[in-house]
């Protein structure tokens, strides 16, 4: 599940301390802003609007079908209802397989987190590492070496190993420990904070009656305060490293793994045989069961009814969505899930299959890793969400990621994985967003993006490259429409190649310093759809490689 640690105190008062200029202090950055020009609109969207009206005006298009695996999404939504794809071979609530798949009454998509009543459907699940750690505990709990293990069971035993310390790490003693280290590292940046209040020695009373008088200083106030109501009263700013210290020992010492399985929440439902991947034919046609607001506002990103007069428009023009559900509310995916879902998305016809979701974990990636070689063989182009761990995920994927073999050095050439942007210079790059001088492909428009939610006419702003991803499935399905004879490992080149280079100061989300754009992503840039078609238009794209 995609939809973690989208703020971080730490981090927004890092950045706050690093200054605005003038331009973030009075711009106001419009709805949807992710639509719009860098250059004309000043803001670092992906120039969708400019597209429309200066390049593909009275261009012909071809239906592009784009496979929205995720946690499903709200059928009767006004601006998703002419876009969602309906099965052309099935005639809905029948209750019959007409169409032969294999799947009873798939008319939207598929249901692969429900039981075999459409009332009965999977809500909530656990993170994979939990799954994982409870699993073999019982076989590698007293391990003290590999060598120990069995050469069969070894890669069991590696990722027993770092399930185990993710779930060290989650817990709350782990986590709170983990904040006030990294907001008590920015003390050193307001070192003359008691220069603004006129006190060598303050504390949290003085820090609390005290007007600021910009960002600045506001940003700083909300550093002292933060750490001083952490701690005993009394303290000062003189006391507060070492309250703090003793703070993080105590945190640390009481932080336990958990001793209790949690319930197998899917299988409780599904009831399939997991361990058996042909075991496929599991699940139920209700794409709208549970919280589908994340599925939602993918959808309308990639491609709510555009110029139909109500809510907002999605990217694409000519597409048909297959929701394919297969997050659940809170947890982790599981593989077998998010294989046979990527599977479905592509037998059904989906030329771009967007994926917002991700985990450090992927103990059957063999499976996943078997879907993406079949939407290889079958031309299809998969998008997937960086993470929001505000993390480097060189050598850590965030799985399912495009390489696989012998440490990981392949690569799936239909695979893009794309980081989260902001709007404006200041914030270009997310504070959540995860990145990767060489894993991660591109950035996309990912901080407050304005999209569907689940209601007849609701609508509002998400952040995460969960928000990110479908941006770009949106500008790879509008080139897949406008020029359907690319190939997709092209499409990925294309947008690629066609990047808002970034060439000014960055901020590098893990460690608060300014850095290149190109140090956090393979191209450097922002996607930018008006690029990309101004390329194709003008020949400027080599098409050497992959072409039909």
């Amino acid at each position: 599940m995609m939809i973690k640690k989208l703020t971080s105190l730490a981090i927004i008062a890092l950045i706050c301390v690093t200054g605005i200029n003038a331009q973030s202090e009075t711009f106001k950055v419009p709805l949807s802003w992710h639509m719009l020009d860098p250059i004309k609109d000043s803001v670092y969207g992906v120039s969708v609007n400019k597209c429309y009206e200066e390049l593909l005006k009275g261009k012909t298009s071809q239906k592009v079908i784009v496979g929205v695996v995720d946690s499903g999404a709200d059928t009767l939504q006004e601006d998703l209802k002419a876009v969602l794809w309906h099965n052309p071979k099935e005639i809905p609530h029948d209750q019959k397989d007409n169409d032969k798949d294999g799947y009873i009454d798939d008319y939207y998509g598929w249901n692969f987190l429900g039981g075999k009543s459409d009332t009965s459907n999977v809500t909530e699940d656990t993170r994979e590492s939990t799954r994982f750690y409870f699993q073999y505990k019982h076989q590698f709990e007293n391990i003290t070496d590999s060598t120990q293990v069995p050469q069969k069971d070894r890669n069991n035993f590696r990722t027993w190993l770092q399930a185990k310390n993710i779930e060290l790490t989650t817990t709350e003693a782990a986590k709170e420990a983990s904040a006030i280290e990294r907001i008590s590292s920015l003390l050193p940046q307001i070192s003359d904070f008691s220069k603004v209040l006129l006190k060598d020695t303050f504390s949290l009373e003085d820090v609390k009656a005290y007007e600021p008088i910009d960002r600045k200083t506001s940003a700083e106030k909300q550093i002292y305060t933060i750490l001083l109501e952490k701690v005993a009263p009394g303290t000062t700013n003189i006391t507060l490293p070492g309250k703090l210290s003793s703070l993080m020992d105590s945190l640390k010492t009481a932080n336990q793994l958990p001793e209790t399985a949690p319930p197998a929440y899917r299988q409780q439902i599904v009831k399939d045989n997991y361990d058996d991947f042909n075991d496929k034919y599991y699940g139920n046609s209700n794409i709208s069961a549970g919280d589908v607001m994340h599925g939602t506002h993918v959808s309308g990103i990639i491609g709510a009814s555009r110029d139909n007069g109500v809510g907002m428009d999605g990217i694409a023009d000519n597409v048909a969505l297959i929701e394919v559900r297969t997050v659940p509310g809170s947890g982790d995916e599981h593989d077998k899930d998010v294989a046979l879902a990527i599977r479905y998305a592509v037998d059904h016809g989906a030329k771009v299959i967007n994926m917002s979701f991700g985990k450090p974990i992927s103990p059957n990636r063999n499976w996943v890793e078997g879907a993406i070689r079949y939407a290889q063989k079958h031309d299809v182009l998969l998008v997937h969400a960086a993470g929001n761990d505000g993390e480097d995920i060189t050598g850590a994927p965030n799985f399912p990621t495009q390489f696989y073999g012998p440490n990981n050095s392949e690569s799936f050439d239909n695979v893009i994985t794309v980081g989260a942007s902001g709007a404006m210079q200041d914030d270009l790059v997310a504070e959540f967003s995860n990145f990767s001088k060489t894993d991660v492909d591109v950035f996309a428009p990912g901080v407050q993006i304005y999209s569907t939610l689940p209601g007849k006419d609701n609508y509002g702003s998400l952040s995460g490259t969960s928000m990110a991803s479908p941006v770009v499935t949106g500008v790879a399905a509008v080139i897949r429409s406008y020029f359907p004879k690319l190939t997709a490992p092209q499409v990925k080149q294309l947008i690629m190649a066609s990047v808002t280079k970034i060439n000014f100061p960055v901020i590098n989300p893990a460690t608060g310093e300014e850095t290149k754009l190109s140090d956090l992503c393979v191209t450097g840039g922002i996607v930018n759809l008006y690029n990309a078609i101004k390329m194709m238009q003008s020949h400027q794209f080599p098409l050497n490689s992959g072409k039909k």
